[in-house]
């Protein structure tokens, strides 16, 4: 069976990450591999900080920290927030490792073997206020394409354009904000793209024919403009060296590589940190996935729109420029913006609701919950508090929560603590266990295919399906002349709470733990070790056996009330910036 291989963008060290963030790469990829592992599949999800780079060394200067020091605290302050949002990473690394930067020397010795790194002079701009040259993100200015007066060197980040220093308008210095600028003459390390064109062109032209049309745009847009050579170094304190047995004269200098040329390799370097981590006695195979793999993995990589460049055209074009047979992405999902209220979410500007504060404010269920539900797949999507009350009230603490709730309770209270036995199922269950079958065959299609809004929206259905069921059978008048028929519609509907448990896991996981818990199962029962529900097996709706103990969980969602409403608005603001 062929392995999954899961990577999402890397996050920069710079900070603590916003919704935006998470809900384009992060948390559906984390869906993703949930859903892989309870089908069966053998699962590797990689992720990483990536922490070279000029954000890293801005924010380690604005926090008073060695850059080495910043990225160690804010790695493990980013690990704890993921594990807050029970993101289940198999390794979760640095892209400053030392396997990262034995193997990004490593590509980079090949691709100067095989003819694809030049050595150029190139006219760079010298702060003289901070005697040194900037790399691009030192550099800010106003972009030419948008007029956006806060673009870096690099990339706009208002209209996503890659740009070069010269590009800004009134440049200035990042570290500084001097405009005493210059254009002085140094050398730096070009990938020749530009004799890959071909390549890569034939290399998508096999491979993007399924991936979202937002991906595969994206990527051919970068190929009608043409590749052009990109420099792969700069002038920083803090990156993967220049490796002096290759090129002496540079490493002198002190250059290290872009961060864009290191941290997709991460990918590659953050598994080989899995597999170093392996307990006493456990061997991990970490080149069988990422080398000689193309029949035996499936690649799939999840990352916002504005990374899709990096992953779909510059990092192939590297792996293929080594002439080795590394594995290269088979499927990139890809997603538009989350923004607040209309406007961009915001890192730099601390604009948005940052991950902290949502842990802070709510468990992380109803965050994975209504970031997938709400998904931007195609298309930006606007948080509002208002919206995100509406999907928690309606879908988590009615739909769901009060589902599980209602039946617990009432069969508690006429039939006692252990699931009531009753007649044996009539029309009415065989009818509900055929639409469960078809939903939940439904909802598998959409995971299946990386439709996360209609994977929400099946699960939805699945879970009205048994409120439907309920008001149908209504067992609180039902129990008044058939105790045995209140004592059925009870057990199904019991059954129903297992199921729902199995199948939200990769949405709620910390909420379907609970569900499965209220259930006195043996540890080695079949309902017990369930991983996934067949089209049978939701049809007969028979996995708890009469007579097995229960307990009625605490509240699983609690609805965010107009008080609460209210406070989240003053605090967080309610309109766009």
């Amino acid at each position: 069976m062929t392995r999954q291989l899961i990577t999402s963008a890397l996050p920069y060290i710079n900070g603590i990450k916003h919704l935006g963030n998470m809900v384009g790469s992060m948390l559906p990829a984390d869906v993703h591999a949930r859903y892989l592992r309870q089908r069966g599949r053998d699962v590797l999800y990689i992720c990483a900080t990536d922490e070279h780079g000029t954000p890293a060394e801005l924010a380690a200067k604005e926090a008073g920290l060695p850059v080495d020091e910043f990225c160690a605290r804010q790695h493990e302050a980013q690990k704890a927030i993921y594990e807050g949002f029970h993101l289940a990473f198999d390794y979760f690394g640095r892209s400053s490792s030392a396997q990262n930067v034995e193997i990004t020397q490593t590509i980079a010795r090949e691709l100067q073997k095989n003819g694809f790194i030049e050595e150029r002079p190139i006219r760079q701009v010298y702060s003289n206020t901070d005697g040194r040259f900037l790399p691009d993100r030192y550099i800010e200015g106003t972009c030419p394409h948008c007029g956006y007066d806060k673009a870096r060197g690099d990339q706009c980040e208002n209209c996503t354009r890659v740009l070069d220093p010269t590009d800004l308008i009134e440049p200035r210095s990042a570290i500084s904000g001097s405009s005493d600028l210059e254009i002085r003459e140094t050398r730096h390390l070009f990938l020749l793209q530009s004799k890959l064109a071909a390549e890569v062109e034939s290399w998508l032209d096999a491979q993007s024919a399924d991936w979202p049309a937002l991906a595969s745009s994206i990527a051919r847009k970068w190929l009608a403009e043409g590749l052009h050579d990109r420099s792969i170094t700069r002038d920083l304190d803090w990156g993967v060296p220049v490796p002096a047995d290759t090129w002496p004269d540079l490493a002198a200098e002190g250059k290290v590589f872009y961060v864009w040329f290191d941290a997709p390799i991460e990918y590659i370097g953050a598994t080989k940190e899995w597999a170093d981590a392996a307990p006493a006695g456990e061997f991990r195979d970490w080149k069988s996935w990422w080398y000689e793999a193309d029949d035996s993995v499936r690649y799939t990589q999840f990352m916002a729109k504005d990374n899709v460049p990096f992953h779909t055209i510059m990092f192939p074009a590297t792996l293929l420029a080594t002439r080795d047979a590394w594995k290269k992405v088979d499927y990139v999902k890809a997603f538009s913006w989350l923004t607040y209220y209309g406007g961009k979410f915001s890192t730099s500007q601390k604009r948005g609701i940052f991950t902290d504060a949502a842990l802070d404010l709510l468990p992380a269920d109803y965050w994975r919950y209504f970031l997938i539900a709400n998904a931007p797949e195609s298309d930006d999507t606007s948080f509002t508090w208002e919206l995100f009350s509406s999907g928690v009230n309606k879908d988590l603490a009615d739909n769901l929560g009060n589902f599980v709730n209602r039946v617990l309770s009432f069969s508690r209270k006429r039939f006692g603590d252990t699931v009531p036995a009753g007649r044996e199922s009539g029309a009415p269950e065989a009818r509900l266990g055929e639409q469960i079958a078809r939903l939940l065959a439904e909802y598998e299609g959409h995971m299946d295919t990386l439709q996360f809004r209609k994977a929400a929206a099946a699960l939805r259905a699945l879970w009205s399906a048994g409120n439907s069921y309920l008001e149908e059978k209504a067992p609180w008048t039902e129990i008044k002349s058939d105790q045995e028929g209140a004592a059925l519609t009870l057990r199904t509907a019991m059954n129903l709470i297992h199921l729902y448990a199995v199948v939200s896991e990769p949405l709620i996981p910390a909420t379907t733990k609970a569900m499965r818990a209220a259930f006195a199962l043996p540890a080695d029962s079949p309902a017990a070790q369930l991983r996934w529900v067949s089209a049978d097996q939701a049809r007969a709706l028979d996995f708890i056996p009469a007579g097995t103990a229960f307990a009625v969980p605490p509240v699983l969602f609690a609805k965010i009330t107009d008080d609460d409403l209210e406070s989240y608005r003053a605090r967080f603001g309610a309109n766009a910036p």
